[in-house]
C-alpha cells in the first residue's frame, strides 16, 4: 500500500511485519505472494493470496492489524476529518432518540428498539398505550462482553399475553444470538439460555405457555465452518422445563413427510386465533419458499401430521395468517406479484382466491390484522398502504407524504396498522393507522428532530440508459441551488441482490456531505427488487453483470448531465454490493476516483467454503458445476484484478466477528489491488476488531465509519479541507 506515493512492490515470503517506518515515509510492507492454482472445468484460476483465508494464522493476522493501524493513521492525517466528524455527531444525535423495530401487541401495548442521543446501542422498552408510561426492559449495557464487545438486541418478540418477551442478544456484531426470556412483571430473565439461535425466528404459543425457534447445529471437532448453518431445526421450549426437555418438531430428518435438504432454514409461526401451525422452509437465500401446515394441538408430539400446502414452483414469497386461512405473496405468473388466499384446513392453490392481482406497482410485506389485510405497494420509487378488509375491496391509506413506508408487525387480534414512514428529504415517523375514522396519525413513539423537515433538500428520480439500452432508477439528493457544471462531489450507492430494494430513507449523517457541496445518489440496478421479480433475475447468476454495468451507466448519466466529473465520482456498496463495486471498478477503473466496498463479497468463487458460503448457493451459484463457476469467476472482482491498471483509491472494510463475509475476502481484495495498481491512489484496509458485518453496530462505530468513508472520498476528490498538506 502506498500513501500519497506510488505503492512499493516488495513481494516477500518472510513473516509480515509492520514498519513504524515505512508508515512514516507513507509505505506500507505489501502481502508476499503464494500462488495457488486450481482446475474449475478446464480453466485454471491462480490465487497469488488464498493463505489469507487461515484466519488463525499469525502472519494473517499481523498483516490485517498492520493494515488497520496504516489504514486508522493515514485517515488521521486528513485535516477536515475533526471537523467533518463533528459536524456527523452533531446530525446523528440531533433527534432525542431513535425509535425502530416497533411492535404493537393486544393492550395496547407498543414495544420498540430505542436508542438516546448520545447511546450506543439500542435498547428494548415498552409502553401501555400511547400515553402510557414507558417501561426499560432490557438495557444492553448489562450484557457486555468480558472485552468491552457490545451487546445488540438482534430480534425480540413479546408474548400474546404481554407477560414475556423473549429476545435474542449477540456481542461485537457477531449475530450469535443467545435466546433470553425476560418476566416483565418482575423485570427479571427466566433462568432459560438458547444459544446457536442467530436467527431466532421465535413464535409463541397462544396461550403464551411456551415458544418455538430455530437453533443451529452444534458443530464437532473438525467439522469445517461451512456447515454452520446448515441441518438447523425447530424446538418447542416450554416455560419452566429445562432446555434439554425441548423437541424438535420440524427440520432436517425429523419427518418422512417433509423432504429438508441440509441448505434449508426452517422456521414454524402459530398465533391466536388460528387452530394451525404453519411451516416454513427457506431455501438458503432462495426467495421462492416451500410451506406446511400442521393442527396446532399436534405440535410437540411424535409423528406431527404436516400437510404440504406450497413448493418452490409456487413462487411464494410471503405470508400472512388470518384466523385458518392463509393469504400468500406470490409472483406466480405475476412478476410484480399478487395477492391470493387458501384455508390452512384444507390448503388448495389451485382453487386459491384472488386477493389482490398484479397491478403496476410491486406489492410485498403483507400484514394480516383483525379487520383487514394491508400491503405494501412499490410503484416509481414511492410506497403506498393497500387495506383489503375481509371480503372487500382494495383501497390506499390516506399516507401524510410520499417516500418510503413499511407495515411494522402487529397483534393479529387488533384492527388498523402500524406505519413506518421517511423518505430521502423527510425524518422519520411512526403512524398508525385507524379504520374507524380513516386517518393515520403520528403515535408520538418516533419523536420530532430539528432536521425532519428541511425546505433546502430536494431529490429527483430519473432514468439512466444501461449497456443495453435498459433505463434504470436513479435517485439524486441534494441542496437546492445546486450548479451543475460537473464540479459536485457526488457518491453513489448500489447493491444489486437477492431482490432487496433501496429504500427512499432519511439519515441524518447525510446532511454533513450535503452542507459541503456534495450529492447522494442511489442507482437502483438490476438484481435488486424495484421492478418486481423480473427485475430481480435480470442481475442474477448468468445476468449478474447488468448490476455493475447498470451502475457504470449511471456514473456515465451524471458525468453527461454534469452533475459531476469522473474526478468528483465515488462510489459505495456494502456486502453483496461488493460484488457491484468490485466489478464496476475492475471494468472501468477510469470513471471513479474512489470507492468504497463495506464487508463486501469480492471473492465469490471462494466463498462456497465459507461460513455463510453454501446457504448463498441458490443466489450465486456453485463452483461445482460448470454454469455456477463461470457466473460465480464472472462477478468475482478479486480475481478481474490486473496488474499495472490505473484503479482508483479503494478502502475496503470488514469486521473481525463478521458471519456473513468473511474477513478474508476484503484481505485479499486489499492485498490484491494494493500490488497491482500503477494509479499512485491509495488502498486501504479498515478492520473493526469489535465488529462484524454491520448488525449490533454502536453509534459511535457507525458515526466513525461514515467520518472515514466521507473524508478519504473528500481527500480523493481533491477537496481542498481534506487534503494532507492543507494547513
Amino acid at each position: 500500500m502506498k500513501f500519497g506515493a506510488r505503492i512499493a512492490a516488495w513481494l516477500a515470503c518472510s513473516a509480515l511485519l509492520f514498519s513504524s517506518h515505512a508508515l512514516a515515509q507513507g509505505r506500507l510492507l505489501v502481502a508476499p505472494v503464494r500462488p495457488v492454482t486450481n482446475t474449475y472445468f478446464g480453466i485454471k484460476i491462480t490465487d497469488p493470496y488464498r493463505y489469507m483465508e487461515d484466519l488463525k494464522s499469525p502472519e494473517v493476522r499481523r498483516w490485517m492489524k498492520a493494515q488497520a493501524d496504516y489504514t486508522t493513521a493515514a485517515l488521521g492525517r486528513i485535516p477536515g476529518r475533526k471537523a467533518l466528524l463533528a459536524d456527523i455527531v452533531k446530525y446523528d444525535n440531533s433527534e432525542p432518540a431513535l425509535v425502530h423495530t416497533v411492535t404493537r401487541m393486544e393492550g395496547p401495548r407498543y414495544f420498540y428498539l430505542k436508542a438516546l442521543a448520545g447511546q450506543n446501542i439500542a435498547n428494548l422498552y415498552m409502553r401501555q398505550g400511547l400515553g402510557g408510561r414507558e417501561k426499560l426492559l432490557v438495557d444492553t449495557r448489562l450484557y457486555n462482553g468480558p472485552r468491552g464487545e457490545p451487546a445488540a438486541i438482534n430480534y425480540y418478540v413479546p408474548s400474546p399475553d404481554g407477560r414475556y418477551v423473549a429476545y435474542g442478544i449477540s456481542l461485537g456484531g457477531s449475530e450469535n444470538a443467545t435466546i433470553r426470556v425476560l418476566d416483565i412483571q418482575t423485570g427479571k430473565n427466566l433462568p432459560v439460555r438458547i444459544d446457536r439461535a442467530r436467527f431466532g425466528g421465535v413464535s409463541w404459543l397462544p396461550d403464551s405457555s411456551g415458544f418455538l425457534y430455530n437453533r443451529m447445529q452444534k458443530l464437532g471437532p473438525g467439522v469445517s465452518s461451512s456447515q454452520t448453518e446448515l441441518k438447523s431445526k425447530v424446538y418447542l421450549h416450554i416455560l419452566g422445563e429445562p432446555l434439554g426437555k425441548d423437541v424438535a418438531v420440524f427440520g432436517y430428518g425429523l419427518s418422512p413427510d417433509v423432504s429438508v435438504l441440509p441448505i434449508d432454514m426452517p422456521y414454524v409461526t402459530v398465533q391466536p386465533g388460528t387452530d394451525y401451525a404453519l411451516g416454513v422452509l427457506y431455501h438458503g437465500v432462495q426467495n421462492e419458499v416451500t410451506m406446511y401446515d400442521a393442527p396446532l394441538s399436534a405440535i410437540g408430539k411424535p409423528d406431527i401430521p404436516w400437510k404440504k400446502i406450497c413448493d418452490t414452483g409456487a413462487d411464494v414469497t410471503d405470508f400472512a395468517l388470518h384466523g385458518n386461512d392463509v393469504f400468500l405473496l406470490t409472483h406466480k405468473d405475476a412478476p410484480r406479484f399478487q395477492l391470493i388466499e387458501t384455508s390452512l384446513a384444507h390448503p388448495d392453490l389451485a382453487d386459491a382466491r384472488l386477493i389482490v392481482p398484479e397491478g403496476p406497482g410491486v406489492l410485498s410485506s403483507p400484514v394480516a390484522s383483525s379487520d383487514a389485510v394491508y400491503l405494501q405497494d412499490l410503484a416509481g420509487g414511492v410506497y403506498s398502504i393497500l387495506r383489503i378488509p375481509y371480503g372487500g375491496s382494495v383501497s390506499r391509506l390516506p399516507l401524510p407524504f410520499q417516500g418510503y413506508a413499511v407495515l411494522y408487525p402487529s397483534d393479529p387480534r387488533l384492527p388498523g396498522a402500524l406505519i413506518f414512514m421517511t423518505s430521502w428529504v423527510k425524518g422519520r415517523r411512526v403512524l398508525e393507522y385507524d379504520p374507524a375514522t380513516n386517518k393515520v396519525d403520528l403515535t408520538g413513539l418516533q419523536p420530532s428532530g430539528p432536521y425532519d423537515n428541511l425546505s433546502d433538500l430536494t431529490s429527483e428520480e430519473l432514468e439512466a440508459p444501461s449497456w443495453d439500452g435498459t433505463l434504470v432508477p436513479l435517485s439524486v439528493v441534494y441542496r437546492k441551488g445546486l450548479r451543475r457544471d460537473g464540479s459536485n462531489p457526488t457518491i453513489i450507492e448500489a447493491y444489486g441482490a437477492y431482490g432487496i430494494t433501496i429504500d427512499p430513507t432519511f439519515n441524518p449523517m447525510r446532511l454533513a456531505a450535503l452542507d459541503r457541496g456534495a450529492i447522494f445518489a442511489v442507482c437502483h440496478v438490476r438484481g435488486g427488487g424495484e421492478y418486481g421479480n423480473a427485475w430481480y433475475k435480470a442481475g442474477y447468476k448468468l445476468t449478474k453483470p447488468n448490476t455493475w454495468r447498470d451502475l457504470i451507466g449511471c456514473a456515465k448519466y451524471l458525468i453527461a448531465h454534469k452533475y459531476t466529473s469522473a474526478s468528483k465520482l465515488g462510489i459505495i456498496g456494502a456486502s453483496a454490493g461488493g460484488i457491484t463495486i468490485g466489478r464496476a471498478i475492475t471494468e472501468r477503473p477510469d470513471l471513479f476516483a474512489a470507492a468504497m466496498i463495506e464487508v463486501g463479497l469480492t471473492n465469490p468463487v471462494r466463498a462456497q467454503d465459507s461460513a455463510n458460503g453454501l446457504v448463498n448457493v441458490p443466489e450465486f451459484g456453485s463452483v461445482d458445476t460448470q454454469a455456477g463457476f463461470e457466473d460465480l469467476y464472472a462477478m468475482d472482482a478479486y480475481l478481474h484484478v490486473r496488474n499495472g491498471v490505473p484503479y482508483p483509491a479503494v478502502m475496503l472494510t470488514t469486521g473481525m466477528n463478521d458471519p456473513r463475509v468473511a474477513p478474508w475476502m476484503p484481505a485479499k481484495m486489499a492485498a490484491r489491488l494494493q500490488a497491482a495498481t500503477s494509479s499512485g491512489k491509495p488502498v486501504l484496509l479498515r478492520v473493526n476488531y469489535q465488529g462484524g458485518h454491520g448488525f449490533g453496530a454502536t453509534r459511535k462505530q457507525e458515526e466513525d465509519l461514515y467520518a472515514d468513508f466521507l473524508s478519504f472520498f473528500f481527500w480523493q476528490f481533491g477537496m481542498p479541507r481534506f487534503q494532507p498538506n492543507h494547513p
